[in-house]
Parts: structure tokens; sequence; C-alpha cells
């Protein structure tokens, strides 16, 4: 499979909006609306101080997406790159979709000296997904995730 990767702009919103409604429905059981997405989405892919969306394809079909998000580390002085809203579409797994993603996503970040490592957070329960992740050489931290949201 010949896969392309690149950035998503913002004609790609509607895919990017239906694989995140997949992406919640399949790992967390939610649906979410996406009319209420929608402007989220769009707001990542016309600001990439947001988040920017990485979509893989072949022969102009678009089989998966990747975003990411960069927090800054005080402690590193330099960015981290969070991995979020991964999702291959069923058919298109384990063909090398996730990989595509990723090695365009780390050479993307090996390129900029300031950003010094990549971050993914994924469902205590997926299994397949946490597999996939160790295999590309990501480990667990010791870090605990916790949150409080919505804000009152």
């Amino acid at each position: 499979m010949p896969l392309r990767v690149r950035e998503a702009v913002l004609a790609d919103a509607d895919v990017v909006i239906e694989f995140n409604c997949l992406l919640a429905l399949e790992s967390e059981g939610k649906t979410l609306a996406p009319e209420l997405i929608a402007p989220g989405v769009k707001a990542c892919l016309t600001d990439p101080t947001r988040g920017r969306y990485f979509l893989a394809e072949d022969d102009g079909v678009i089989l998966g997406q990747m975003a990411i998000t960069r927090e800054w580390s005080d402690w590193r002085n330099g960015w981290f790159w969070w991995i979020q809203s991964v999702y291959v579409r069923p058919a298109n797994r384990r063909c090398g979709v996730f990989r595509a993603l990723f090695d365009y996503v780390q050479a993307d970040a090996r390129r900029d000296p300031e950003v010094i490592g990549l971050r993914l957070y994924v469902e205590e329960d997926n299994h397949g997904a946490q597999e996939t992740y160790f295999r590309m050489g990501l480990e667990r931290t010791g870090y605990f995730l916790l949150e409080k949201y919505p804000l009152d």
C-alpha cells in the first residue's frame, strides 16, 4: 500500500470530524455530535498553534489520522508533542497506517530542535492500541493522569 502522509487542511474537516466521532464511539463508547465538535476541529485546521492533524491516504482515500498538540516543559526547556485523535479505518489496521503517521510526525518533531519528546495517552482497556504504541518505542511513564472537566 503506497501511503502518503500529509498535514490536514480545512477542506479535510469533514473526514477529521467523522474520524473523531468514530474514535470516541469505539474507544470510549461516547457519541459525539459532529456539529458540536466541528468548531474545535476547524480551529486546529486553521490555527496550528492549537493543534495539527495529519492524514494517511492511499490513492486519495484517507485511511487514518493523527493529531498533535504541544506542551511546554519548563523543567526540560522544550516542547513535548502530544499525539491525539489517532484513528485508522478498521479495514486498514495492521497495514502500516499508524506507523506511517507516527514516523512522519516523529521525523517532523526531530527537525525542530525545540521538540524534546512525544507523548500520548491511551484508554486503560485499549490493549491493542497499547501494544502498537509499545512496538513503536513508546514507554509507560510514571504519571497518573487526572482532570477536572468541565470547569465549574
